[in-house]
C-alpha cells in the first residue's frame, strides 16, 4: 500500500502584503519543494471551515483529516484534555487556560512573551494548590496553553484572546459577549477564578495573567481507520492536535525539540514521520510556527517559518525512501494584518494528480495560483478523499 504524509502548516495562509509587493508570505517564501508539488500534482482550493463555524484550529484540523467539524466538534479544550489523558464525564466541561498578558485594561500578548516551560509549570502547580478542589483542576499543558477542567460545571461561552489583541479585555470576559453574564451566573463564577487565578499568576510570575476560553464538554470522533480503512500517527507539539489524534485512534509521536512555537526543531519532526511511515500508513505532521508568526503580526517570521517547513520538513519526506503521496494544506489563514484566524479558502497541493480532476496548471505553489486552477474542493472529508484517490 502506498505510504500517504498529510502536512499542515498550521496558519499558513494569509493575504497580500504591500511590504511583499502584493504577495502573500506564502508566494513571497522561497519553496521549491511545495511549488514542485503544485507543478506536477494536483492544486486548487479548499474550504476547511463550514460555514457558521469559527475558524479555530480545532474546526479546521478536524476538517483536514477528513472529519465533518458540524458532526463531532463540541469544543476546543476537550480535544487538548484528550492528548493530557484527561477524562471528561458527562457534567464536566474542559477550558483552555492561556497564560496571558494584560496591561492598562488591553490583551497585550496572548502568550505570556511565549513563556518557557519550566515557569509555566510553576504557574499552573501554584494555581492548582491554592485553587484546585473536586470541582476546579487545572492541568500542565505546554508554554502557555494550559488546561482547566470545571467538575459538574457549565459551558460559559468565552472570547478567544487572540482575537482581541491589543484590545480592552472588558466586555470579554466569560460570558460577556455572549450577554450570559451576570450576579450567580455560572459566567460570574468562571469570571471570579479567573480573577483569582490572575492574583496567583501575579505573585509568582508579576505580569501574567490567566484566561479561560476554548470551552466545551466531551465530544465522540469515530476511529480514523473505520472512515478510510488506513492506520495512522501524528507527529505535533501541541495538545489540540495531538487531542484530536487520540481520540481518532492515532498514534502519538513524541518528537524531542518539538515545541508548537517558532523555535520547534524542523527536522526531528520530519525524521520522526519518516520513521512512522515504517509502521503506519499515513502519517499526520502539524506545525505550528506559521500560525504563531500571524499572531505576532511579524511577517518576516512567518515567511521564515514557511521556507523552513518547505526546507526542513517536506523535502526530507520527498527525498526518503518511501517516496510517500504527499498533501500540503494549512488549516486556516492567520492574516498578519488581525493576527488571529479567518475564514475563506486555502491552496493545497497534492503530489499526484488524478485524470479528470483538474487541478493542474498551477506555476508555484501559493493562494493565487491554487485560485488560477479553478479547483475548488468544498469540505475537509472531501478532501482527505481526493488525496487518498489521487496517490492511492
Amino acid at each position: 500500500m502506498r505510504k500517504r504524509v498529510l502536512l499542515v502548516p498550521d496558519g499558513m495562509a494569509d493575504e497580500p502584503q504591500a511590504g511583499l509587493g502584493g504577495k502573500t508570505p506564502l508566494e513571497a517564501a522561497a519553496t521549491p519543494v511545495m511549488d514542485g508539488l503544485a507543478r506536477g500534482g494536483i492544486c486548487g482550493l479548499a474550504q476547511t471551515v463550514p460555514d457558521g463555524m469559527s475558524p479555530g484550529s480545532d474546526v479546521a484540523n478536524l476538517a483536514v483529516l477528513g472529519y465533518d467539524p458540524a458532526a463531532v466538534f463540541s469544543g476546543r479544550s476537550p480535544l487538548e484534555a484528550a492528548s493530557l489523558g484527561v477524562e471528561l464525564g458527562p457534567d464536566d466541561v474542559a477550558y483552555r487556560l492561556n497564560l496571558v498578558t494584560v496591561a492598562g485594561g488591553l490583551m497585550k500578548d496572548n502568550t505570556a512573551g511565549h513563556i518557557a516551560n519550566d515557569d509555566a509549570r510553576r504557574c499552573i502547580a501554584a494555581v492548582q494548590a491554592e485553587l484546585g478542589s473536586d470541582a476546579y483542576e487545572f492541568h500542565v499543558g505546554v508554554s502557555y496553553r494550559h488546561l482547566f477542567v470545571w467538575r459538574g460545571g457549565a459551558v460559559v461561552p468565552c472570547t478567544p484572546p487572540h482575537d482581541i489583541l491589543d484590545q480592552p479585555v472588558d466586555g470579554c470576559l466569560p460570558g460577556e459577549a455572549a450577554g450570559v453574564a451576570g450576579d450567580g451566573s455560572p459566567a460570574a463564577e468562571l469570571t471570579a477564578l479567573q480573577g483569582r487565578a490572575s492574583e496567583v499568576l501575579e505573585r509568582v510570575r508579576p505580569g501574567t495573567s490567566a484566561w479561560f476560553w476554548g470551552e466545551g464538554t466531551a465530544p465522540r470522533i469515530s476511529p480514523f481507520r473505520d472512515h478510510f480503512g488506513l492506520s495512522a500517527a501524528v507527529v505535533g507539539a501541541v495538545d489540540l492536535v495531538r487531542g484530536i489524534g487520540r481520540l481518532a485512534g492515532l498514534d502519538i509521536v513524541d518528537v524531542p525539540g518539538a515545541t508548537g512555537g517558532l523555535d520547534t526543531d524542523y527536522g526531528a519532526k520530519a525524521r520522526a514521520a519518516v520513521e512512522a511511515l515504517a509502521d503506519h500508513d499515513l502519517v499526520w505532521v502539524h506545525v505550528e510556527s506559521p500560525d504563531e508568526a500571524g499572531h505576532m503580526g511579524d511577517l518576516r517570521e512567518k515567511v521564515r517559518a514557511i521556507e523552513l517547513v518547505d526546507a526542513e520538513v517536506l523535502a526530507p519526506i520527498m527525498a526518503c525512501g518511501a517516496r510517500p503521496g504527499v498533501l500540503v494544506v494549512p488549516d486556516h489563514l492567520t492574516p498578519v494584518r488581525t493576527r488571529t484566524h479567518a475564514a475563506g479558502p486555502v491552496p493545497f497541493a497534492i503530489s499526484d494528480s488524478l485524470p479528470g480532476v483538474g487541478g493542474g496548471g498551477a506555476m508555484a505553489y501559493g493562494e493565487s495560483q491554487a485560485a488560477t486552477t479553478g479547483l475548488f474542493v468544498e469540505n475537509g472529508p472531501a478532501l482527505m478523499r481526493l488525496f487518498l484517490e489521487a496517490t492511492g
